[in-house]
């Protein structure tokens, strides 16, 4: 029984980090959004912003669709046009191929002049891209 409790413990402690870390954040630590599991996007008063669908198409909240999000990192208009690109290494370039910033392993989002513009902890570098540098939240 011990045991039980101190599992039930642990999957409660991760499921509280995990929620924490869909967090997204300005560089002064303010909630500018939060991304649930299920993909939708909430501004920082709750407001629905976007729903991102398993396959990586963003509606806005008309349901109708504003941008598509690819697992290869390429963030497209719901026309189909490039907007943007995240490189493996997290960089982030816009269809004209100047550097945006980029996202680091920790979550780190910083532009092209390396200054810290907030934080996406424990969101896809796609996502995190499309939410700073293309979806313009403040």
């Amino acid at each position: 029984m011990k045991h039980l409790f101190s599992f039930l413990f642990l999957f409660c402690s991760l499921l509280a980090v995990q929620a924490a870390a869909q967090d997204i954040r300005n560089s002064s630590n303010s909630l500018i959004a939060t991304l649930s599991s299920d993909g939708t996007v909430r501004g920082a008063n709750n407001q629905l912003v976007a729903k991102i669908s398993s396959d990586g198409r963003v509606r806005g909240t008309n349901n109708v669709s504003i941008a598509q999000l690819s697992s290869s990192g390429d963030i497209r208009s719901a026309s189909n046009a490039l907007l943007g690109r995240v490189s493996g290494d997290g960089t982030v370039r816009d269809s004209s191929n100047r550097n945006l910033g980029r996202i680091h392993s920790d979550g780190t989002v910083r532009d092209s002049n390396n200054r810290c513009v907030g934080y996406a902890r424990g969101v896809k570098p796609v996502v995190a891209a499309w939410l700073f540098f293309f979806a313009e939240l403040k």
